[in-house]
């Protein structure tokens, strides 16, 4: 089901989520580099500290799709909030991969900074973490 939103930009900006989940979700990866900004950072639940720059970034799911296959990917509940030429997007996922033989499924949350610049939302920050045990 395709949320709806209040605004254009909001739609925008949903539409550069969708095209960064799909890339690494879809086994295409190294397309990141056309939604993360030069200097995204991202903190996640297996680096001790953040991903720092738009090549660590992209590495760091590349890393992950080197170990897994993601057979199942799904935002859920996403909100927009759009501050000028700044964006917050949330959501919970849903999804299943194998990795080391077995099937993983999990849920949990994320949260996107988005910036727009020369006409178009990068992806400048991004935290998430699966939900609490």
């Amino acid at each position: 089901m395709t949320p709806s939103f209040q605004n254009s930009e909001e739609q925008e900006v949903w539409e550069s989520l969708r095209g960064l989940n799909d890339a690494w979700t879809k086994g295409n990866g190294e397309k990141l580099a056309d939604y993360f900004h030069r200097d995204m950072v991202a903190i996640t639940p297996t680096d001790q500290y953040r991903r720092e720059g738009r090549e660590e970034c992209v590495a760091g799911w590349l890393g992950f799709l080197a170990v897994a296959k993601v057979h199942r990917w799904e935002e859920v509940d996403p909100k927009i909030q759009v501050y000028g030429n700044t964006a917050i997007v949330t959501y919970y996922f849903d999804m299943a991969f194998e990795t080391g033989g077995q099937m993983v499924k999990m849920g949990g949350r994320d949260m996107f900074v988005f910036v727009k610049e020369d006409g178009r939302w990068w992806a400048v920050a991004d935290q998430f973490s699966p939900y609490p045990q």
